[in-house]
């Protein structure tokens, strides 16, 4: 019975979130963009609570891209090295 219950909750849910993602490319077409971002937060939401992510899960993915989008950035954009004081001095 528990396991019918939690079964027709979740398809509930994937009904929701298939509605909520036409409604966000509905917004999007008609170019309300900041709430159709206030959309992909409460999909986002349904995903995580569907796929049984924990927001430790998500901050932990999150810090990893951050992290990989630094490192791809210090290679693509390295920093020039200091500017070293010239060894020899002209002296006239």
């Amino acid at each position: 019975m528990e396991e019918t219950l939690v079964a027709n909750s979740e398809e509930r849910l994937r009904v929701i979130l298939a509605t909520l993602e036409q409604c966000r490319a509905g917004l999007i077409d008609s170019s309300n963009r900041e709430t159709a971002q206030l959309v992909s937060v409460a999909i986002l939401e349904l995903r995580m609570k569907l796929n049984r992510i924990t927001d430790q899960e998500l901050r932990a993915l999150c810090d990893a891209v951050v992290q990989d989008d630094t490192a791809a950035e210090r290679l693509q954009y390295p920093k020039p090295p200091p500017r070293r004081r010239p060894l020899l001095k002209l002296v006239k």
